[in-house]
């Protein structure tokens, strides 16, 4: 099962238990497979927050057992280098510096780190000295904020 379908599956639970599923991650393969949720709400998540929402993802995933084999379930918050999946998330961060990483080169290159200048068409639109690079969404492997120090 890919990741955005483990969202579907996951993301009424954790919104029931009064979270917002940033992002759900599925890496590694056989017996070091990770599942990995990020979880948000307004105030931050502490380790109490993660254990409940952990307990509550890991009996819907035993009942609904969507990945074949052994996994290893992490649940954490987005912290300061903040994931972002969804077009909302690239929307509600503009201004702010990211890195991104795509699946395959886009003007010849995979990462690029500079200014998210926001979403536009179903493209991701980020500003690397002085050049503004439109990526589409679908190509996006990978996307962080910058933490500011």
């Amino acid at each position: 099962m890919e990741a955005r379908a483990l969202e579907a599956l996951l993301e009424p639970a954790v919104s029931r238990l009064g979270y917002e599923l940033v992002g759900v991650e599925l890496h590694g393969r056989g017996r070091g497979l990770v599942l990995r949720l990020y979880i948000d709400r307004e105030g931050g998540v502490s380790l109490d927050d993660c254990q409940r929402v952990s307990r509550q993802v890991s009996g819907l995933l035993d009942v609904e057992d969507p990945i074949p084999g052994p996994y290893t379930l992490e649940v954490s918050s987005p912290g300061l280098d903040r994931p972002l999946f969804k077009e909302a998330h690239f929307r509600r961060f503009a201004g702010r510096k990211v890195r991104i990483r795509t699946d395959v080169p886009l003007e010849g290159r995979r990462n690029f780190r500079g200014v998210l200048r926001g979403v536009r068409g179903g493209e991701v639109i980020v500003e690397v000295d002085g050049t503004e690079y439109a990526l589409p969404m679908e190509r996006i492997e990978q996307a962080r904020l910058v933490p500011a120090l």
